[in-house]
């Protein structure tokens, strides 16, 4: 049963020593879905423009850092190799070489080996598999012939047998044949080494010189090293032994770096200076463990092309991760410094990380939220109390005090204060076994601000900012003041308060306060207010920096002056392995380490620090047609830019860009698509940060042409059309007009012939009233002598028959007389007959006699007489038997009628009264 035990102690503390990851460089990886090609990348190369080249089976690719491209062979061929010189890229494929120029934005092929049929009817079937440079001259390398081309001719060297690959020292080229030796090129042929006889039987994949040293890269036997003028033999470093089962198939030497790649098992990178390496696979970091090419850029970064794909090892970061891939290490909440190595509060428990090797801290299994360094040794918040730890007195409880979120340094005594799971807790000996609660209720509290010796602001785990107010002798407690309920903030969740340049600041409901103690009203700070909002989450730094979680990407915060200037972390370092409100950010030794699920982010510096790169911007529209410098692009036509820097990795700047001096953003992943652009000219700036300030960096004019409806054509057919639309307008009008002035000429004569015919016709109705109204006084007048004669003539009629009769009857004159006598008077008019004759006279002339008594009023009736029979045009004579006056008589009535109408003697009364009107 005893040994039992011990065997089962044995494997459990086996299990808690667990080798973990070191601190590896960040390894960008790319899939055939990134740059949509194929598996196997044979070689590659960088370019005079700083874009990568890769020999991907049956494409070229090109990768500038923002945009991947993809090329074919005009005959499709597998391209094996790649190498960049001067502004070209020569490639190499099956029967085939040439060459590759970067025109109007895209990449043209030119062939070298058509033009002298070097393959034609050539049963060897030849495929370049390298290509390299000696003394301005191009080496295409076949694994049996040599083409070298001084850019007129191309001379043809066959190989001694068939090789592996040449390989260029001291501007050399050393052919390494397929178990038979290696040769050495000179005076235009090819002479053995037989110095190098040890390794004759080996497939040869990298010879390399380090410090007067050259080295050997067999492909099953490892390394082997020549000492300028001494023996070959295998190369004396521990991992040699490895290298030979894990067949070697690529390999360079680096400044002082040797980079291997294996077929088993990634990128072995070894410091020649202090014997160290790292291992670089599938385990770790790459997608794939059989690398066939190494590549070194310009920035001293790795590129690898695997036979699965493309890594990117970024030696020069000031970004580093530490992460543990088997998954025992567990989220990491705090980290303190511990010898030469870090101690790790995780959920799983206390680790140290010394060596590139993690341990658990025995019986530390469990939540651990804090570790703080104190002078000689480490207080440990955890889920089960509070604990210390140090190398002499191990790991301990101390107190009951659970969950210990934060421990720091009282600001104004040697204190210190915790705040955890039931309340904040003051210390006042450096054992931690005894506390004072400062706060009354049990109540947790998670984060907390020392304002005074006796004032704090705390949190608890879930809502609300409070005032804590202690007794100032002896530390007892005084007050809590609920702040937010006492400033009607209803939705205080989840508070954020750091403290800022000796300022305390809250992040409430999205709104950014600080307090003002006096009155304890949480006022809004405005400048946090314009720049902070909608943040998930702010990280503590110093007093002059910050960090800000904003839609998952983290940024840290430098102030210069009154300008905040965000720097972001690119996501690729920690994304998905962040702890939502738990981030923190630890300053040990000048670095800057952020914990994470696995492990941590280490950050070298805070100050943005990239300058004097060149930024290339391309443009290109949807049609991937290449847009010039003030060139122009249709209406509407989506347009994409590429901001390219000349580095890939730490050294590329972190870009901004404004469109038309507007607002200033981040430009991401280096790709800006404009749509629904407005007609006119535009401008789009790039900038970098500089002490604080955006620096433009690059400049990218260009128009956007009017819409096809406003182009000069349709304008000039706008106007054409305007002008005729104003032409049709003035001869409609003048139409218009002509047809109204003759309308109302045609009105005018048929008014006037109207109102002629109206004149006459009322002239005509007026003439013949006139007629009428003569024919009237003609009638009245011929009706009167008509009545007169009538009575007269009947009379007389009456008086012939009369006295006739009495002639025929009679025969004695005396009789006679007597009867004629009688007969005269009986026929005489009687008074009646003549009254009646009077009446009917009057009553025919009526209006006459009417107008004539309205006009005259001192007129008898018999002036009335005289003056209608004067109407009657009758004579005195005719007048006096009908007025039973003699002649004088009428005379002398007419004189004194006209005195009484005061008229004239020279006036004719007849035609007088013919006038009356």
């Amino acid at each position: 049963m005893k040994n039992t035990c011990i065997f089962i102690f044995l494997i459990f503390f086996f299990v808690l020593k667990l080798f973990g990851q070191e601190t590896l460089p960040f390894v960008e990886n790319y899939s055939k879905q990134d740059y949509a090609g194929d598996n196997q990348v044979w070689s590659l190369t960088q370019g005079n423009d700083s874009a990568m080249y890769f020999a991907n089976n049956s494409f070229l690719l090109r990768f500038d850092g923002v945009k991947w491209e993809k090329y074919t062979l005009p005959n499709k061929s597998i391209i094996r190799s790649v190498f960049s010189y001067g502004s070209k890229i020569y490639s190499g494929s099956y029967n085939e070489f040439g060459y590759w120029e970067r025109i109007e934005g895209k990449m043209i092929y030119t062939s070298l080996s058509d033009q002298k049929n070097f393959f034609e009817n050539n049963s060897k079937s030849e495929e370049i598999w390298k290509i390299f440079e000696v003394n301005s001259k191009i080496y295409f390398q076949s694994f049996n012939e040599l083409f070298i081309y001084d850019n007129k001719t191309i001379i043809k060297k066959d190989f001694p047998s068939q090789i592996s690959y040449c390989f260029i020292v001291d501007n050399f080229v050393y052919a390494a044949t397929v178990r038979k030796g290696i040769y050495k090129f000179e005076n235009d042929s090819f002479v053995k080494i037989n110095a190098y006889s040890l390794i004759d039987n080996n497939i040869i994949y990298g010879i390399e010189k380090y410090k007067n040293q050259y080295y050997f890269f067999t492909q099953k036997n490892g390394v082997f090293v020549e000492k300028e003028g001494s023996v070959l033999s295998a190369w004396n470093h521990s991992i040699n032994e490895k290298l030979k089962s894990q067949i070697i198939i690529s390999a360079t030497i680096f400044e002082n770096k040797m980079l291997i790649g294996t077929a088993f098992n990634g990128l072995y990178v070894i410091d020649l200076k202090s014997n160290a390496y790292y291992n670089v696979n599938r385990s770790n970091a790459l997608r794939n463990n059989s690398v066939l090419s190494v590549f070194v850029d310009k920035e001293k970064n790795i590129w690898l092309g695997l036979d699965n794909g493309i890594s990117y090892l970024l030696q020069n970061s000031p970004y580093q991760v530490f992460l543990d891939n088997t998954g025992q290490l567990g989220t990491v909440y705090s980290i303190a410094k511990y010898n030469n190595g870090y101690l790790l509060a995780t959920n799983h428990g206390v680790f140290k990380a010394i060596d590139n090797q993690l341990e658990l801290l025995p019986n530390s299994q469990g939540q651990v939220w804090n570790i703080t360094k104190t002078q000689h040794q480490y207080v440990i918040g955890h889920n089960e109390g509070t604990f210390t730890y140090s190398d002499t007195n191990g790991y301990k409880k101390v107190n009951e005090l659970v969950g210990g979120w934060e421990m720091v340094k009282d600001n104004y005594s040697n204190a210190y204060i915790q705040s955890n799971y039931i309340g904040l807790y003051k210390f006042y000996n450096t054992d931690f076994t005894s506390s004072r609660k400062l706060n009354e209720k049990m109540k947790p509290v998670k984060d907390f601000i020392q304002l005074t010796p006796s004032v704090f602001l705390f949190t608890d785990g879930y809502r609300g900012l409070y005032k804590l107010k202690l007794n100032e002798k002896d530390d007892s407690f005084e007050k809590i003041t609920n702040l937010t309920q006492q400033n009607s903030i209803s939705n205080d969740y989840s508070v954020k308060l750091f403290k800022y340049k000796g300022t305390a600041l809250f992040y409430i409901d999205d709104n950014w306060y600080f307090l003002d103690t006096v009155n304890d009203k949480l006022l809004l700070h405005k400048a946090f207010n314009d720049n902070f909002k909608d943040i998930q989450e702010i990280i503590p730094i110093d007093d002059s920096s910050f960090m800000v979680n904003k839609e998952g990407i983290l940024y840290i915060i430098n102030q210069f002056e009154d300008t905040f200037v965000w720097m972001p972390i690119p996501s690729e370092y920690y994304k998905g392995r962040l702890i939502n409100n738990e981030t923190k950010i630890f300053n040990i030794d000048e670095k800057y380490l952020l914990n994470m699920d696995d492990g941590f982010l280490q950050i070298d510096s805070l100050k943005y620090n990239f300058k004097n790169q060149r930024i290339k911007i391309e443009a290109y529209t949807s049609q991937n047609k290449l847009i010039y410098e003030n060139e122009s692009i249709a209406f509407k036509e989506q347009l994409l830019l590429y901001v390219i820097s000349e580095y890939f990795g730490s050294k590329k700047a972190t870009l901004f860009y404004s469109i038309d001096d507007e607002k200033v953003n981040d430009i991401g992943n280096g790709i800006l698509e404009f749509k629904n652009l407005s007609s006119g000219h535009h401008i789009i700036k790039v900038f970098t940060i500089d002490q604080g300030s955006y620096k433009e960096v690059a400049l990218f004019n260009f128009s956007v042409l009017n819409p096809w409806y406003f182009s000069i054509w349709m304008k000039l057919c706008y106007l054409f059309l305007v002008g005729l639309v104003f032409f049709l307008y003035y001869k409609w009008n003048k139409i218009k007009y002509t047809q109204k002035i003759r309308l109302k000429e045609e009105e005018l004569r048929h008014k006037n012939e109207i109102d002629r015919l109206e004149i006459e016709a009322e002239n005509k109705l007026k003439l013949q009233e006139y007629e009428k109204h003569m024919l009237e006084n003609q009638v009245q007048s011929k009706a009167n002598e008509l009545a007169g004669k009538s009575l007269s003539i009947v009379k007389q009629a009456e008086l012939i028959e009369s006295i006739q009769k009495i002639l025929d009857s009679e025969t004695s004159s005396a009789s006679l007389r007597s009867k004629i006598s009688k007969a005269i008077k009986i026929n005489t008019i009687n008074k009646n007959e003549w009254k009646s004759f009077e009446d009917n006279l009057l009553k025919s002339n009526e209006d006459f006699v009417k107008k004539i008594s309205h006009q005259y009023h001192n007129l008898t009736s018999k002036d009335i007489k005289l003056c209608i029979y004067l109407k009657m045009n009758l004579s005195s004579k005719e007048i006096a038997p009908l007025m039973n006056i003699g002649y004088r008589g009428v005379e002398l009535h007419r004189y004194r009628l006209r005195k009484k109408m005061a008229l004239d003697s020279s006036v004719n009364l007849n035609l007088f009264m013919n006038n009356i009107l």
